[in-house]
């Protein structure tokens, strides 16, 4: 019995699988064409662009327009001029700070200062943190030429009395530290014009003597106890820039108009319920900020000011437990609120830079973590 021999057209075989690769490349142009259309594909877009300027810390409301995710390639570029700009001119404070009148202590196997610094009596600026430091020493007073004190992120319990001695001292920066008061002799360096306690966490008031700090312009004490607006911060007549954030307070002062040079005023996360009509009597304050949780009332021409950019902030506050991102957790109070202080701090430059903003934004939702 011989073989059968099957015998092929080699261009029917051929056209048949041109015929299947034309139908399979149209499949997957139609395919492409439907991704593109995607709802999904959009989303996966906006995550993936929103994931890369978290990594470069670009604050939310760069990137995103009443709601929505903006992904141009213009702003991405104008962000990241900016960032770079920011980091030319931390690197010239940097190079600022090289000067022998300037002492710099950072990291945590600090446990105190350093005996030879008392026969550097020469310094002018202190610049101390992250470290576990808790002990500012009394030989400070010695020290007359001190003009900025920079000490945050340490774990300083208690400042001397004998600060008061440094006549000439104009920057105090305590942030984030574990003070409970400030000593009253601070009022004695009447040359004070920047003062930050932030952070503390137990500070619940302020020493009445601190009203005789007439050259203060900026004042931060957030993230404490705070109960009401200090008296003495009141009194600061020239002051402009007033963080009164993440305290405890109920209400503000009818008096609250004495400030009459301010123009920065911050609220966010405290137990407001209405805003005081004095607070129109501020004629110089562009920027409000308060926490919209709590508010059932405000000034009607707080909306109509031209010159005021009032928000308000519904808050979306991390878990006081715990925050994960990625393999990071917030550990402490303290972190969780340095992380959410920097993220605000981020946010209202931003509002300061845009070419154009709304006098008034009844309600914007932020969140800390995506």
């Amino acid at each position: 019995m011989g073989h059968k021999v099957v015998v092929f057209d080699i261009s029917v075989v051929r056209a048949m699988w041109e015929t299947r690769v034309k139908k399979h490349k149209a499949w997957q142009k139609k395919e492409a064409e439907r991704l593109e259309k995607s709802a999904l594909e959009k989303i996966k877009e906006e995550w993936n662009f929103v994931a890369e300027c978290r990594r470069k810390g670009i604050p939310q409301a760069a990137y995103c327009k009443n709601g929505f995710v903006d992904t141009s390639v213009r702003l991405l570029e104008k962000i990241e001029r900016n960032s770079l700009a920011r980091q030319s001119s931390l690197s010239k404070e940097r190079d600022k700070r090289s000067s022998p009148f300037v002492f710099e202590l950072s990291g945590e196997h600090w446990k105190e200062l350093p005996d030879e610094l008392k026969e550097q009596t020469h310094l002018k600026e202190w610049h101390i943190n992250n470290t576990l430091i808790q002990i500012i020493p009394t030989y400070i007073e010695l020290f007359q030429a001190m003009r900025i004190l920079d000490l945050p992120q340490n774990q300083i319990s208690r400042l001397p009395a004998e600060i008061g001695r440094l006549k000439n001292l104009k920057e105090l920066n305590v942030s984030f530290n574990c003070l409970k008061s400030i000593p009253l002799e601070l009022g004695d360096c009447e040359q004070l014009e920047k003062l930050d306690c932030s952070g503390n966490l137990e500070l619940t008031e302020l020493p009445f003597e601190l009203s005789n700090l007439k050259q203060v312009t900026f004042v931060d004490i957030s993230a404490n106890k705070f109960s009401s607006v200090p008296i003495c911060v009141l009194r600061m007549s020239n002051l402009q820039w007033l963080d009164i954030s993440n305290n405890n307070l109920n209400d503000l002062p009818q008096d609250i108009d004495r400030l009459e040079e301010l123009q920065t005023f911050l609220l966010y996360k405290n137990k407001l319920t209405y805003l005081p009509y004095v607070l129109l009597n501020l004629k110089k304050l562009t920027l409000l900020v308060v926490s919209g949780d709590h508010l059932v009332e405000l000034p009607t021409a707080l909306c109509e000011s031209t010159t005021l950019k009032f928000v308000s902030l519904k808050d979306n506050p991390i878990d006081n437990t715990q925050c994960q991102d990625g393999d990071e957790v917030m550990e402490s109070e303290r972190d969780r609120q340095h992380f959410d202080k920097e993220f605000m701090k981020a946010y209202i430059e931003d509002i300061k830079e845009r070419d154009s903003v709304p006098s008034y934004t009844t309600k914007v939702s932020f969140s800390l973590q995506l």
